[in-house]
């Protein structure tokens, strides 16, 4: 039942990207709405969050754990990028942001904590794979470069909140501001940029799923990552109900000012709003704000993470041991069951219209339109360049035809 819900997500992720490329994302919006799918969603995410931190490290720990379980599991980590994934492509709508109703909260926390990740993260380290065999070890490598593409993932979602802070339950916006100190944290992005590093005297950026060197002459260009924070600080500090609610004493506002050395000509010419920011920064660094407005005090808390927390106090390692006999050792027949769902899943049809860049030809390497039409894994631009790689081609075509 949880590989076939995974399936369905999938699906919606997928089709939500094809339908945010179109321009047609209203109808996937629409049914999310009306049936209600978007607390769902949440719930799903926070508790295969939970699950990575208190089940996964047990998992990996236990004598009785196998190579073969290592399927499965790459499944279940896969699942929270989709579902972030999928809330991304989705959540710059206002009705989504307000069907998500208390929930929202859940979601606020689950940003914090990925934001919070994100920030502690040291801009020399860079997603990549394990070339350890031992599957625990590889399945920890492979967490945490999912963990850092999600934190960025989480990063647009918070973003998308932010924009819509007006529809919100009440609590929302005081948990933001002064639960979490969002606009602290955001200037910590800005300040250490963990999605940029320096390697060999050459600056490299994280964009499109790939860390990629940056000429020098794109060295100052905004990313879209750089732009999302600088959004979300923007629409924080400027609105009137934020700068009524935040604590402007001594920290805060010395933690916001730094912002100023960053509020460059060069900058403010790619995002010409941030010039409301920089006189905004500039009337704060003269004046002392009024103290925020103290309201009656009545906080919604988020539900869902302390529900699931308290529910299974005491039991993980129990969980990880009835995970490992019943879900994460498949016989043989299992695993072939698996592998099958998970090509009509992933279609290669599917998978190459989501694909940023043309198919190439595998031998001059020009925009390919024709493909091998026995494995349907390699492209050509003409027949001549088919016929003059078959020789190579053939034993590969053969074992995966």
């Amino acid at each position: 039942r949880w590989l076939q819900q995974h399936e369905y997500v999938e699906k919606l992720n997928m089709h939500g990207i094809l339908s945010a490329s179109a321009g047609q994302e209203q109808l996937l919006t629409e049914l999310l709405v009306t049936h209600a799918k978007i607390p769902i969603l949440i719930g799903e995410l926070i508790s295969v969050e939970i699950w990575k931190h208190k089940v996964f490290p047990v998992l990996c720990r236990l004598e009785d754990f196998k190579p073969r379980s290592t399927f499965p599991i790459y499944v279940v980590l896969h699942h929270e990028a989709s579902i972030i994934n999928l809330l991304e492509t989705v959540f710059f709508y206002k009705e989504i942001c307000e069907s998500a109703e208390d929930s929202i909260l859940d979601l606020i926390d689950y940003c914090h904590r990925k934001l919070t990740l994100l920030a502690a993260r040291s801009t020399t380290a860079q997603a990549g794979t394990s070339a350890v065999p031992v599957p625990p070890q590889e399945l920890q490598k492979q967490a945490e470069t999912m963990e850092f593409e999600i934190s960025l993932k989480a990063l647009s979602v918070l973003r998308f909140i932010i924009d819509q802070v007006e529809s919100l339950p009440l609590s929302a916006l005081t948990r933001m501001l002064n639960t979490h100190n969002l606009p602290c944290l955001l200037v910590e992005l800005v300040e250490h940029c963990p999605w940029s590093c320096w390697e060999a005297g050459k600056l490299k950026k994280f964009e499109n799923g790939t860390w990629h060197v940056v000429p020098p002459e794109d060295q100052v260009k905004m990313t879209k990552l750089d732009g999302q924070v600088w959004l979300a600080l923007l629409n924080l500090l400027l609105s009137p109900e934020c700068q009524r609610k935040y604590r402007f004493d001594g920290f805060n506002k010395s933690q916001l000012l730094k912002l100023r050395a960053f509020l460059t000509d060069v900058l403010i010419d790619q995002l010409p709003n941030l010039v409301e920011m920089q006189r905004f920064l500039s009337y704060l660094a003269v004046t002392e704000p009024a103290p925020p407005k103290k309201d009656l005090i009545l906080e919604q808390v988020p539900a869902i993470w302390d529900h699931i927390l308290k529910k299974n106090s005491g039991k993980w390692e129990a969980i990880a041991k009835h995970q490992v006999k019943h879900a994460f050792s498949p016989t043989e027949e299992e695993l072939k069951l698996q592998a099958r769902r998970w090509a009509q899943t992933y279609s290669l049809d599917m998978m190459e219209a989501l694909a940023p860049d043309k198919p190439r030809c595998r031998v001059c390497g020009v925009e390919a339109a024709k493909r091998c039409s026995r494995c349907r894994n390699e492209w050509y631009c003409t027949r001549a360049c088919q016929v003059q790689h078959w020789q190579k081609h053939k034993p590969a075509c053969n074992l995966m035809a």
